[in-house]
């Protein structure tokens, strides 16, 4: 439930002009403004379930990106049902300038690309169908300038080689692997919440930049409840984030009876030292590792 210190779930990414959003909880708009952001450029509205608190300010703001006049489509992604739900949703939100693209997901992993962006939905352990998601760019290797004037790689193919295009002109082909050396490492987000430990979030969550991830409870006497209502403790989520090698996890979406979730932030950095329980509008810009020096 949304309390006064306390809004619910949602994620803003930022990507090279387009933002995707996961989950639009109840008052996701107001988190956005307090931003500073815009609705305006949410190109793509990713939802890991259904349950109120991870869809319920939706409705309002199809209304604002309406009212904002645009008119570019918006893509959908989640589970199946989810063009039935957001058509329920919007009998108070029936007519809008814009197109809305559903894609429901079917298989328990389904991957797609968006301006270069790698989007990967994952199939996780909640009561109703529920999916994780990992955000990967990815990295060419390092273009090879000696090694493109050895082969008499003419300079004007240079750019096409480096953005992975093959060129084949006047007899010959150029493929970008006669120049480029091995793929740099990219950067990666993975996000998941409602949800049990799965070996699929520690598989797809590997090697993340950044790993948010559920805490729904901390105190000790609440482990028979995460089990029982399918979600995750501190410790659980901890561990995944160990298992992942990940670099850094954020802890968010806390039980209403979790007032002080941070009282347990050393408790949990023993199991995963490079831990934060999150607040409300914490953001982060992930760098490629060159530039973070």
């Amino acid at each position: 439930m949304p309390l006064p210190y306390r809004a619910l779930t949602s994620m803003m990414v930022r990507y090279n002009g387009m933002h995707i959003l996961v989950d639009c909880g109840e008052g996701t708009q107001v988190s956005i403004k307090q931003k500073g952001w815009s609705v305006k450029p949410i190109d793509v509205i990713c939802f890991t379930h259904y349950h109120a608190d991870h869809i319920s300010g939706l409705p309002g703001l199809l209304l604002t990106l309406g009212n904002a006049e645009r008119t570019e489509p918006v893509t959908m992604i989640g589970p199946k049902r989810l063009e039935k739900v957001v058509n329920a949703l919007r009998m108070i939100a029936p007519e809008l300038p814009f197109p809305i693209r559903f894609v429901e997901l079917e298989k328990d992993e389904e991957s797609f690309v968006f301006q270069g962006l790698r989007l990967r939905a994952f199939k996780v352990n909640h009561n109703i169908t529920c999916y994780g998601y990992s955000m990967e760019l990815e990295r060419a290797g390092r273009f090879d300038v000696e090694k493109a004037r050895e082969l008499e790689v003419p300079m004007s193919y240079w750019s096409r080689l480096q953005k992975g295009e093959t060129i084949e002109e006047e007899g010959r082909c150029f493929s970008p692997d006669m120049v480029l050396g091995p793929p740099r490492k990219g950067i990666k987000l993975t996000y998941c919440t409602d949800t049990r430990p799965t070996k699929s979030i520690v598989r797809n969550a590997k090697d993340s930049d950044l790993f948010i991830c559920e805490g729904m409870y901390a105190e000790p006497d609440k482990e028979g409840k995460a089990r029982e209502y399918k979600h995750m403790t501190f410790y659980e989520a901890a561990q995944i984030a160990k298992e992942a090698e990940v670099r850094e996890m954020w802890l968010t979406h806390y039980s209403p009876s979790l007032v002080h979730p941070q009282d347990y932030e050393s408790k949990v950095r023993t199991i995963f030292p490079n831990t934060i329980v999150a607040k409300d509008r914490r953001s982060k810009t992930l760098l490629f590792e060159e530039e973070c020096k």
